[in-house]
């Protein structure tokens, strides 16, 4: 019988397109290497553990709640700092991006900081914050200020001048020029900050609570390398690093035209 002339649908592979495919050839990579490593005994007894014993111990570890108590503090603490710094680094941003003086006097600073671990500056928090809730907030909430406020003030230099014009014709307020102009047109570099800020911020959290802390994801990840559970400690920074793929990917949509996502 003569064909149709009917076109198939794509299979899933050629729904993913040659990016998707190349992501899955990566993570397949990956997994059988570490099988092969963790199967060749080269490493010390548990360093390298089995995906099976992984897997095993990131289903424990999803059912215990003592995990969830943990995720929910780490959870709340890197809200709060991306709040604080975001929000600072925005304001901030703004300052540095509309006037010349201040970017001159100000902004080298930023751009010397911004790149120092901010762990250096944990024992400060403890000092101002004490050994609680508080100083993990602030640790990340400084991790997250630069990348958002270096991100911002680029953006704000950018802003079409014929915008800032029709804004001042109307008489609008320094407030309503900022929520009805420099931020509707520098929405793309700040949430491009902020996407970087959730990340320190998420470095700078994890890194306070495994320095001093009794709860959260960090803690719980020392607790299990103290005990040399080696599978119960990769299923937890699984989870970590698949919540943070997952909130950057989230961010991303706001952020990358519809066009070019993969």
């Amino acid at each position: 019988m003569a064909e149709t002339g009917v076109l198939k649908p794509p299979g899933v592979l050629g729904r993913l397109g040659p990016v998707g495919r190349l992501r899955l050839v990566i993570i397949a990579a990956v997994l059988l290497s570490w099988e092969a490593l963790a199967a060749s005994g080269l490493l010390f007894r548990d360093v390298v553990p089995s995906l099976h014993r992984v897997a095993f111990a990131l289903v424990r570890l999803l059912a215990s709640g003592e995990f969830w108590s943990n995720a929910a503090v780490t959870a709340l603490e890197v809200a709060g700092a991306l709040a604080i710094g975001g929000t600072a680094g925005v304001a901030v941003g703004l300052l540095l991006g509309g006037s010349r003086f201040a970017e001159r006097a100000f902004e080298p600073y930023l751009n010397y900081l911004g790149p120092t671990p901010k762990i250096i500056f944990f024992p400060v928090m403890i000092m101002g914050f004490g050994v609680g809730w508080g100083s993990k907030i602030a640790m990340g909430a400084l991790s997250s200020f630069f990348p958002v406020a270096l991100s911002t003030a680029a953006g704000r230099r950018g802003v079409d001048r014929v915008l800032v014009r029709v804004g001042r014709s109307f008489h609008l307020t320094p407030w309503q020029m900022v929520t009805k102009i420099y931020l509707p047109a520098i929405r793309v570099p700040v949430l491009n900050g902020l996407r970087l800020g959730f990340g320190v911020s998420v470095i700078g959290v994890l890194l306070a609570e495994t320095k001093l802390s009794n709860q959260g994801l960090g803690y719980l990840v020392m607790q299990a390398y103290s005990r040399f559970d080696m599978p119960q400690m990769y299923a937890a920074l699984i989870v970590v690093f698949a919540a943070a793929v997952a909130l950057n990917a989230f961010i991303e949509r706001f952020t990358v035209p519809r066009g070019r996502r993969t």
